[in-house]
């Protein structure tokens, strides 16, 4: 006969019945829980310190937009009073510039018994007061030769005459343009040559 032993102790462990069916024991549930709010918080950390971080940045392109956005109204706002005040200026020197052909008309008609030679000469010095004025001020005349080529950003034809000269060309001006800063004030008048 065999003799029955009590049960000794074994070195293989018991399997309980969740290893058998696959399911975790709730010692590995606790463990799987622990371990994913720890995963959760560091990544909520991470999540919160990067959302810190764009919004310090968000903070500094804002502030710096907006002291681009002052500093280019201040600009143009800067721009916009030097040309008011360039404007202003360049009007009162070129006022400035004809005061002196106004004294000269003015003291030519204070002249009650002048001589139509002493006329002619007043008017003579006083054109050219005026034309000096003019000059300073940039305003320069158009007044083209006979023969010199038609160009129609400068002159203006009033007809074509019958000429001897090339087609296209100047015969005569009937009334004299200006530039002012090199832009047409006024076209020169003038009659063209007409083709033969």
């Amino acid at each position: 006969m065999s003799e029955t032993t009590p049960s000794q102790p074994t070195d293989r462990p018991e399997h309980s019945s969740n290893e058998l069916t696959g399911d975790p024991t709730p010692e590995e549930l606790e463990a799987a829980q622990a371990a994913n709010a720890f995963d959760a918080q560091n990544e909520l950390a991470a999540a919160q310190a990067e959302l810190a971080t764009l919004q310090a940045k968000n903070t500094e392109l804002s502030d710096s937009y907006l002291r681009a956005k002052a500093e280019t109204e201040n600009a143009r706002r800067r721009a916009e009073d030097e040309i008011s005040k360039a404007r202003k200026f360049a009007l009162e020197s070129f006022a400035e510039s004809l005061l002196p052909v106004a004294d000269s008309l003015e003291a030519g008609l204070a002249i009650q018994d002048a001589t139509p030679d002493q006329i002619r000469e007043g008017a003579a010095a006083t054109l050219k007061q005026l034309k000096s004025a003019l000059e300073r001020n940039k305003v320069v005349e158009i007044n083209p030769a006979a023969g010199v080529k038609f160009d129609p950003h400068q002159h203006q034809a009033i007809s074509m005459v019958p000429s001897t000269q090339e087609a296209n060309t100047v015969v005569s001006v009937l009334q004299k343009g200006y530039l002012i800063a090199e832009r047409v004030l006024r076209p020169a008048l003038v009659t063209v040559a007409a083709p033969q």
